[in-house]
């Protein structure tokens, strides 16, 4: 009999330690995920900043409740932090006790495409205020779903010429993707859709020749032939009024 209750006795006492361990996990994790306990009071936003300023990104992250040192969930904080236009990626990390550190990269425009947006080193288009954006970017124009092609078409013709001393400020391809340049001072340089490496080269090489002829400024290289080039010369007013 003795034996029976020992054993009721054991049992009990350790339904009551069961029920008293699981009622205080249960307690502390409601303290823990309480946004009132031990609250993010504080945010630090680091980064080489340019478009971008850290009031922008505390007032995204304030926009809703931060939450605590446990409950706040950094992929949502980040989330709204990369939502920004001018933010390319973000990091965010909690530091005990109360600190949340957000580390901001900036996108880094390398053209404007199609006049109403701009395009980052990836071919990645995104809407932005160009206010304050450095000149010299070059203006890349295209079928609406070939911005990646239209890039990577601009960045090699570019660095051919760039070696021979052009600058190209333009870049169009038409809906067959036919292109056309545009160097700095406005010649346009007519290429087509095939061959444009070896058309290019042509015109390197025949550019001396070309400008030996002084007959003004040059309005645009036609190089869609198989050989040889078509040059159209500008008027002395529209050359005037480009300078002007």
């Amino acid at each position: 009999m003795q034996s029976r209750w020992q054993l009721w006795g054991g049992v009990t006492f350790l339904a009551l330690v069961l029920i008293i361990t699981s009622g205080g996990s249960w307690w502390l994790q409601q303290q823990l995920m309480d946004a009132n306990q031990m609250p993010l009071r504080r945010l630090l936003v680091q980064g080489e900043l340019q478009q971008v300023a850290a009031t922008e990104v505390q007032q995204a992250l304030r926009s809703q409740p931060l939450g605590s040192f446990f409950s706040a969930d950094v992929d949502e904080l980040r989330q709204r932090v990369e939502a920004l236009a001018w933010v390319d990626r973000a990091s965010v990390r909690k530091e005990w006790p109360d600190l949340l550190r957000v580390y901001v990269v900036e996108q880094q425009p390398i053209a404007y495409w199609n006049d109403n947006l701009l395009m980052n080193e990836r071919g990645e288009l995104f809407s932005a205020d160009v206010e304050g954006l450095a000149a010299g970017i070059p203006y890349l124009y295209g079928p609406p779903d070939a911005a990646t092609e239209t890039l990577s078409t601009y960045q090699r013709l570019s660095a051919l010429l760039e070696l021979n001393g052009f600058v190209v400020r333009a870049l169009r391809l038409s809906e067959r993707f036919a292109a056309e340049l545009v160097l700095e001072g406005g010649t346009e340089i007519r290429l087509g859709r095939e061959a444009r490496l070896q058309r290019i080269q042509r015109f390197i090489d025949l550019y001396p020749a070309i400008e030996k002829q002084q007959q003004g400024a040059i309005d645009y290289v036609d190089l869609r032939y198989d050989t040889g080039v078509a040059v159209r010369w500008r008027e002395p007013e529209q050359t005037q009024q480009d300078e002007s």
